[in-house]
């Protein structure tokens, strides 16, 4: 087998061309498997170990600082990139296709204009890699290190995408999902990369007949790190949630509705109150022989912006809540606001509105971190020139709102709320210092149909829920919408493609994680460590090697 592995690694390394570049892309293409709803994450020991082979190959000039070696390293990082999020993020096609005849013709860019900026990540990391390139496994922790790095600047860069990093592939799992609440999604990314990079070094041969020790070594700390995850969902009871009085808030209950209405329907809707009409009557389906609809429900959720008016201000639309909401019923809806800065300057926000039994807005949050050429456009005066334009349908651009702030809620433990894809950024939400007791997700991923799109979106976050040591609530227009606990264990689920209700306890969230604590150190510190094993492993193992070699020709004489 390692004969047949070195002949496959001899062959990634001296390729050439457009047969290395195939190779890259579809190493990257493969990768991509690890990413929900699919979920091979031990497809990345195929993956990875290619991509160490291409980057021992960048030998087009001697030296490790060589512009040339360092262009080779990122172009081969470009094309692993482009593969690997071509294939992850194929389904933002699908929004696109919401209104054919005006966004059909900007498929391409949607779909390979996306995955070709965000493969530029991937190059500055493989050239990254590079410079501290080694022999041994050495160059394991090297290539662990750039590749972290771009995932993180990734967090922050062209107002950050984090999504589908390589953490992912393990955060999807339950049990392999528990180390989050230590290191987040940024430090099981470094642990994917160094124990499915390992198997590289099965080839090197000069292990003195132990080839596979790095890689059974890697192997164990993988063992062990799910050890880990088993024994914490154990000792909480296993992998199912609990509902006991002491793991549930006293008296709340929580009636979570998924209209599942499409995106097709929603922009061609004439009449905003049949919209408010279906999902009134849908929050108050009976669910059981003594229910008794929405007054069994002390909050009722509905999704993001599900209304075509701005609902604060249409007394149709507030008159008929004040009406049918019964008195001891908290709604939290999405919709959009709109503020009159002046006669002439109005603004629009995605916000998240707390409305009391007697139809009147409590409370409100403004979505923060906004979707670019979603819900505003950047260098609009320039991209309108091309038929550019924003993807919601609104009378201007939104306004990204003030700094988030924890939401004060009736009857509800403090609330973290998160609009949409705001779930994917966990560094943006450890930018505080009070603890909340949930994070209230509202989402439409309706624009992606039945795509693997709300999976992935799902899984996010689902593991911010981890990370924190809280519970999840989320409501998405067309799924998946969910309550689970601060292990990531689900309550409740409304599947994707669903139109339901669902009625359920609210968890009570653990103490506080080592991430929630730590997290803000914690990545630096991760990518310090093993940029010190990428220094230093290497070193050591090649005067290992010399001493080897010395006391054998010692030997010899």
């Amino acid at each position: 087998m390692i004969q047949r592995l070195t002949e496959i690694s001899h062959a990634v390394l001296l390729s050439e061309g457009w047969q290395r570049r195939l190779i890259a892309l579809a190493a990257g293409a493969i990768g991509a498997l690890a990413m929900p709803p699919i979920g091979a994450f031990p497809v990345f020991a195929l993956s990875f170990p290619v991509a160490v082979w291409l980057l021992d190959g960048c030998t087009a000039a001697p030296g490790r600082f060589s512009p040339r070696v360092l262009a080779q390293a990122a172009g081969d990082g470009w094309w692993f990139g482009f593969g690997y999020f071509l294939a992850g993020l194929w389904w933002i096609g699908a929004a696109f296709l919401v209104e054919t005849d005006e966004f059909a013709w900007a498929i391409p860019l949607g779909v390979l204009g996306l995955p070709a900026i965000l493969a530029l990540f991937t190059a500055f990391g493989f050239a990254l890699a590079r410079l501290l390139w080694s022999a041994g496994s050495g160059r394991i922790f090297a290539f662990a290190f750039g590749l972290s790095t771009a995932e993180w600047l990734r967090h922050w860069l062209f107002t950050g995408f984090p999504w589908n990093g390589f953490g992912h592939g393990l955060g999807a799992w339950l049990v392999t999902a528990q180390g989050a609440a230590l290191i987040g999604a940024d430090g099981l990314a470094l642990i994917t990369l160094v124990v499915f990079a390992m198997p590289a070094t099965v080839v090197d041969g000069n292990r003195a007949g132990r080839p596979w020790r790095p890689t059974l070594w890697a192997f164990v700390a993988l063992v062990v790190f799910s050890g880990f995850g088993s024994l914490r969902l154990v000792l909480a009871g296993g992998l199912k949630a609990q509902t006991g009085a002491d793991q549930i808030v006293a008296g709340v209950r929580l009636r979570l509705v998924q209209p599942n209405i499409s995106q097709r329907d929603k922009i061609g809707q004439r009449d905003g109150m049949a919209t408010l009409t279906r999902l009134l009557t849908l929050s108050d389906r009976a669910t059981g022989p003594t229910a008794t609809g929405m007054a069994d429900a002390t909050h009722l959720i509905w999704p993001e912006s599900p209304f075509p008016f701005v609902l604060s201000r249409d007394q149709r639309a507030m008159a008929e809540l004040a009406r049918q909401l019964p008195p001891r019923t908290t709604l939290l809806t999405g919709a959009v606001r709109m503020e009159e800065v002046s006669t002439r300057d109005r603004r629009f926000y995605n916000t998240l509105h707390v409305i009391s039994g007697s139809g009147g807005v409590l409370r409100s949050y403004d979505k923060e971190h906004l979707v670019p050429f979603g819900e505003y456009l950047p260098l609009e005066s320039v991209l309108s020139l091309v038929g550019l334009r924003r993807f919601v349908h609104a009378p201007g651009a939104f306004t990204a709102g003030a700094p988030r702030q924890l939401l004060e809620v009736p009857g509800l433990p403090p609330v973290l709320p998160l609009i949409c894809y705001e779930a994917i950024f966990p560094l943006e939400i450890l930018d505080r210092t009070a603890r909340p007791g949930l994070i209230l997700n509202i989402t439409n991923d309706a624009w992606f149909g039945e795509t693997f799109g709300p999976h992935q979106h799902f899984a996010q976050a689902r593991l911010r829920a981890i990370e924190f040591g809280l519970p999840l609530v989320r409501t998405a227009n067309t799924g998946i919408s969910a309550v689970v606990d601060g292990y990531g264990r689900p309550l409740a689920t409304i599947p994707l493609g669903a139109e339901s209700i669902t009625d359920v306890f609210l968890p009570r969230a653990l103490t506080a994680t080592v991430y929630w604590s730590h997290g803000n150190v914690l990545g630096p510190g991760v990518l310090m460590l093993s940029l010190i094993f990428a220094v230093g492993v290497g070193p050591v193992q090649t005067m290992r090697r010399h001493r080897a070699q010395e006391r054998a020709r010692h030997n010899g004489v």
